[in-house]
């Protein structure tokens, strides 16, 4: 039974773990909803970690093989500020089988982004977008308000990832490690579209710190990467 299973964040910080605790938006988070209520909610977190994502999230999975669990991919940098949030993991999963905060219900050839649509970073229309993401530190906060959630889509933002252990056992999904921060969540995406996994956004209140680093050498790199691996 889908609520049976515990929720497991899995996340990689550069911080120490009294750092990631004190410091951190998620270590905060997790402070105050870790030992609430009768939901398990358990923590897999790589500290002083200098790994590439998808190495780390890849170990978690591995280990959950004997150990299932609702996998919580997420950054350190997100906040969640929905009272209600495990209710609403357990809701989405009962729709989709990868599950995130932001998406696109299309994909172009090409695209460097879930919401842009080309190399200069066009936003794709709002009719194909879908999600609300805060940004800032902190709430109030400014809002990213992408489109209706709970919507199908075929891309996901990765700040925040979600999905039954089994299911990614059961389909051979993994995270690629030739990525190490950027564009392993498209690619993610792509795998699982391939696989026939059904992916989705959901309305959980989150607030991210971070806005990106489209441009950035490592960012340009990983896009290299992802469009040679990825031939439209």
């Amino acid at each position: 039974m889908l609520t049976q299973l515990p929720i497991r964040f899995v996340c990689a910080t550069r911080e120490t773990k009294e750092g990631f605790f004190e410091k951190t938006s998620l270590g905060r988070t997790l402070t105050v909803f870790r030992f609430q209520g009768p939901i398990e909610i358990e923590t897999r977190i790589f500290f002083q970690n200098s790994r590439g994502l998808p190495a780390v999230y890849n170990t978690a999975i591995r280990e959950s093989e004997k150990d299932p669990a609702i996998l919580v991919f997420v950054h350190d940098d997100v906040c969640l500020c929905d009272f209600y949030w495990p209710d609403r993991i357990y809701d989405s999963l009962k729709r989709f089988d990868l599950v995130g905060l932001a998406g696109n219900k299309r994909r172009m050839p090409g695209q460097p982004s879930w919401a842009f649509i080309d190399g200069t970073f066009t936003w794709d229309a709002l009719e194909n977008l879908s999600g609300v993401v805060g940004h800032g530190r902190g709430f109030p906060c400014a809002l990213s308000v992408y489109g209706p959630p709970a919507q199908e889509v075929k891309l996901l933002d990765g700040l925040m990832l979600f999905c039954r252990s089994d299911l990614l056992h059961e389909k051979g999904l993994m995270f690629d490690e030739r990525f190490t921060f950027h564009f392993y969540d498209l690619d993610l995406c792509r795998q699982a579209e391939q696989k026939g996994i059904k992916m989705g956004t959901w309305p959980i209140s989150a607030v991210h710190e971070s806005d990106g680093s489209f441009g950035s050498e490592s960012w340009l790199q990983g896009y290299k990467t992802y469009l040679d691996k990825w031939i439209d």
